[in-house]
């Protein structure tokens, strides 16, 4: 009776440590090729294919500027034209997803950005840092930061 109890216990034991357990970091997920799509969808300026990423109840800051994700093109337009073409580099983009302790799925997102001023033709070069957070496949909030600095400095001089 003893050697039946010991076997079906060490069985049990084995079979639920064998188990694949959730991974809670990746670098290669559905979720993270959204993230490559809308950094395509940003480079072409495609902000329709864009939005139809988020939810319609996503929540967007930029730095910090708050705005409903149907605002995005509007956002991104307004800044368009200070450039004769802007976009983020393709070497050195890096990619993860993580599962939070609250269950929460978050894709991070290190990139540099490239533009080059429409008004004096001066290029520049600002690492950013994006993270969206996602629910059913669907970016539901996001955030995106970088220093502005250098561009503010440089369009008061065009001015």
């Amino acid at each position: 009776m003893k050697t039946n109890f010991l076997l079906v216990a060490l069985s049990i034991l084995l079979f639920t440590a064998c188990q694949e357990q959730k991974s809670r970091y990746t670098q290669s997920s559905p979720e993270i090729e959204t993230v490559k799509s809308l950094i395509d969808d940003y480079n072409t300026k495609n902000y329709v294919a864009l939005v139809a990423k988020y939810s319609d109840t996503a929540k967007t800051t930029f730095n910090r500027s708050k705005m409903a994700s149907s605002e995005i093109p509007k956002y991104h337009e307004a800044n368009d034209v200070n450039y004769s073409s802007r976009s983020f580099l393709e070497d050195g983009q890096e990619y993860e997803m993580v599962v939070d302790d609250e269950g929460k799925t978050w894709v991070n997102f290190w990139g540099t950005w490239k533009g080059t001023l429409a008004g004096n033709g001066k290029e520049m070069l600002i690492p950013v840092h994006l993270t969206a957070r996602f629910i059913d496949g669907k970016v539901v909030e996001d955030y995106g930061y970088w220093d502005t600095s250098e561009v503010v400095l440089a369009l008061q001089e065009i001015e």
